[in-house]
């Protein structure tokens, strides 16, 4: 590569550099402007996803509670992204969701693959 090459290559990586940490700086100014929604509601729960059990059907149960909801593509990004916490059969669900249909319908999914006694509801519906 000759010189002016080198240089012109040099001063495209540069650019590309700045548009990534301008781009980088309005994303981190968006986010510590957006308030999440739960986080409040959080500090206080003693049932986190710290709580979820290493058991290999544990583990499982989880994976085939979250592939249900995945699978639902009605549902919206909040619903996917719920807390799926599994303890010895019971699957506690957590986290917001956009409105009581969505809450209904998610139970109705996870039921699909637990029985609704093994479900723990405390998803909150935000405003």
């Amino acid at each position: 590569m000759n010189t002016t090459r080198k240089g012109s290559h040099l001063i495209a990586v540069i650019g590309a550099g700045l548009c990534f940490s301008v781009a980088g700086a309005v994303a981190i100014a968006q986010d510590q402007n957006a308030k999440p929604d739960n986080s409040a509601q959080n500090k206080n729960q003693n049932q986190t996803a710290q709580n979820q059990s290493s058991a290999t059907s544990d583990r499982e149960l989880t994976a085939k509670v979250r592939k249900a909801i995945i699978a639902d593509k009605d549902l919206s990004t909040y619903a996917h992204n719920i807390k799926i916490i599994t303890q010895n059969g019971t699957v506690t669900l957590k986290g917001p969701v956009k409105s009581d249909e969505e809450k209904q319908k998610i139970d109705s999914d996870v039921a699909g693959v637990v029985s609704r006694d093994s479900i723990v509801d405390q998803l909150t519906v935000s405003q």
